[in-house]
């Protein structure tokens, strides 16, 4: 959650429009209102202030999901009320989350039998996963070198530095260092060579990601399992490998079902997936499933007697809605196999149609590539009169959120835009940005005309085109510069 700071000046009020019609009084903006207000007022007055929020289906930035059927609606709705630690009490909505588990585990061949089954867990999203997984390796890995009469100390995890965010945090939470193999121009993605090179006696795992949020590519998980396997027979040690498939989890499977990034090499032992990317789900629920029980040591699982039963469990948190977890459930038995692959199938043919469309207009460098998660990343050919950031922020007046980012280190001098292709994102909105993309270059390209004939400036910088627009358009310009140009760019969802 975004950490909010308490306002000095308190006394701010909120003022409502429409809302006078039920109350005439203004309400505090930082501090409870001293008496109750008409529900349709409470109503009024949080609608008008929520209509300046974008609209989440033209918000091409983010790849949660935007939209549901009406019957996994009413099913959401009507489960809004169960908390899904009550086991006990909701026998059949953990009934659903076993079932659910159990359909990843095979999606991700898993080894299902009475002596090595998978087992995993439901969470609030994958960063939670994440946050479990990397717990389970760091006390394997303590509990082998306490075993051995090693040292502990100065654990680490390697993977690149294209990693989400939720992995820097992971480190500096639970005090592990994050060794990341940096990019390089016109390769985005961790090099498994250079990773196995990092791996040293206090490495807990490999992290490797399968859908990049910053191009969509595929991290080569075989061959990094296969240096991987022959180093460790080299030096004896056991480092081992989580797949990070919060975004491609629920698209390889059904669009490159040959591709072996999951149990079937014998090194990947945990895998995290978001149900609510391409899981088809509204936010949040995520899951991690590890390859057997041994891989998650029973010290971290918790057994708790309470409302009624035994309850095992593996949490960072304890309450926590059950309509996500029945959401999930919902589509996969509506979608099924084909389904899935339906749907992911046509995400990648409309990945495919903005491509072409922005090939066509002669602009653009495509950053990501054909197969992997379906978006599109793509950066100018020539900045030198404007940049993406320019197109970003102009796009917005169309209603698109289409982010603007620099890639991570060492790669940080490229910018791109990127475009996530969700199953809501259809052909003729694919048409449809393609054309308020061609129009926003054609505006900011007369915008510089304007700016050299005007005789203020001469050359062709992005100074020049900021000074042919209106001056609140510069300030956000400018502003959005020096915030990116300072951002870690690992942050990107």
């Amino acid at each position: 959650m975004v950490i909010s700071t308490t306002i000095a000046d308190s006394d701010q009020n909120l003022h409502s429009t429409f809302a006078s019609r039920y109350v005439r009084t203004s309400l505090p903006r930082f501090k409870m209102a001293d008496q109750s207000i008409p529900k349709d007022a409470a109503y009024q007055i949080i609608s008008d202030e929520l209509m300046l929020d974008g609209n989440p289906r033209l918000n091409l930035a983010s790849f949660v999901t935007t939209w549901m059927e009406p019957e996994c609606d009413k099913l959401i709705m009507s489960s809004l009320n169960k908390n899904y630690v009550d086991m006990d009490e909701y026998p059949v909505t953990t009934e659903l989350q076993n079932r659910c588990v159990n359909m990843i585990a095979h999606l991700f061949h898993a080894p299902i039998g009475e002596d090595d089954a998978a087992v995993g867990v439901g969470t609030v999203g994958s960063s939670e996963a994440i946050m479990l997984a990397g717990l389970a390796f760091k006390r394997k890995w303590q509990a082998k070198r306490k075993s051995q009469g090693k040292s502990c100390e100065n654990p680490n995890i390697v993977t690149g530095s294209n990693v989400q965010v939720c992995w820097e945090k992971f480190a500096r939470y639970f005090e592990v260092e994050l060794k990341e193999v940096k990019l390089k121009e016109g390769y985005y993605v961790m090099d498994p060579a250079k990773a196995v090179e990092m791996v040293d006696e206090n490495t807990i795992c490999v992290a490797t990601i399968l859908g990049s949020t910053m191009n969509g590519e595929f991290e080569d998980v075989k061959l990094l399992n296969d240096l991987l396997v022959k180093k460790n027979e080299e030096t004896g040690w056991e480092t081992s490998i989580h797949v990070d498939a919060a975004s491609g989890g629920f698209v390889a499977p059904f669009l490159y079902p040959n591709l072996e990034w999951d149990f079937r090499l014998p090194l990947v032992k945990s895998i995290n997936v978001s149900g609510h990317k391409y899981g088809l789900v509204y936010p949040g629920v995520g899951w991690v499933v590890w390859r057997t029980k041994d891989d998650l040591p029973d010290e971290l699982v918790f057994h708790i007697n309470y409302l009624g039963s035994d309850q095992p469990t593996f949490t960072l948190n304890f309450s926590k809605g059950s309509s996500q977890i029945i959401a999930q459930y919902y589509q996969f038995i509506r979608l099924g196999f084909e389904g899935y692959k339906d749907i992911m199938t046509n995400c990648h043919e409309n990945t495919m149609v903005l491509k072409e469309g922005l090939e066509k207009t002669g602009k653009f460098n495509i950053i990501s590539k054909d197969s992997g998660v379906p978006l599109l990343a793509f950066s100018l050919k020539d900045s030198s009169k404007y940049t993406v950031f320019n197109i970003s922020e102009s796009l917005r007046r169309f209603g698109w959120i289409v982010p603007a980012y620099t890639m991570p280190p060492d790669a940080q001098h490229i910018s791109v835009l990127r475009v996530v292709i969700r199953e809501d994102f259809s052909h003729s909105l694919a048409d449809r940005l393609i054309a308020d993309i061609v129009k926003v270059v054609h505006e900011l390209e007369g915008a510089r005309f304007t700016a050299n004939t005007s005789g203020a400036h001469d050359g062709g910088t992005v100074e020049h085109v900021e000074h042919g627009l209106r001056p609140m358009e510069r300030g956000i310009a400018k502003y959005l510069r020096r915030f990116v140009h300072g951002k870690k760019t690992s942050s990107v969802c």
